[in-house]
């Protein structure tokens, strides 16, 4: 399993993390065209529709998302 940092936007307060056993490049494979379709036609869309894609395209693939991230320094 990895954890990544999914940013889109300027605005980090807008990022989500992912939790999945997918690859960096299955994700960006969805993300990218989802990202590039709102920059070009102005469809917006979210962070839930987004996981939601990510689900449908890798159906048996692990995939949990969250919006806040809890840091602990030691």
């Amino acid at each position: 399993m990895n954890a990544y940092k999914i940013n889109t936007t300027a605005y980090s307060e807008e990022d989500f993390f992912l939790i999945t056993d997918l690859t960096g490049e299955e994700i960006g494979n969805v993300i990218n065209p989802i990202v590039q379709s709102e920059r070009e036609d102005d469809i917006d869309y979210t962070n839930e529709q987004i996981v939601k894609e990510l689900k449908k395209r890798y159906p048996k693939r692990s995939i949990k998302a969250y919006e806040q991230f809890i840091e602990l320094s030691f």
